[in-house]
């Protein structure tokens, strides 16, 4: 899939575990998972908010397309 989800790389980067953002953001450590691993088929804007939020990051940091 060309559009990569660099959540781990944000939480990596913030010295914060998955667990805390799922909390901090409101939704369940399997749903960020799902994010996280790119098995997501959509993500809403809100939820993109919250997770730049809690990351202090830019969308751009969280999404990132790449060309097959």
């Amino acid at each position: 899939m060309p559009i990569v989800v660099n959540v781990d790389v944000m939480l990596a980067r913030r010295k914060m575990p998955s667990g805390e953002l799922a909390s901090a953001i409101g939704i369940s450590p399997a749903n960020l998972s799902i994010l996280k691993t790119g098995k997501a088929k959509a993500v809403r804007f809100s939820t993109l908010e919250s997770i730049c939020k809690a990351l202090d990051c830019q969308p751009g940091d969280i999404l990132e397309y790449r060309a097959e």
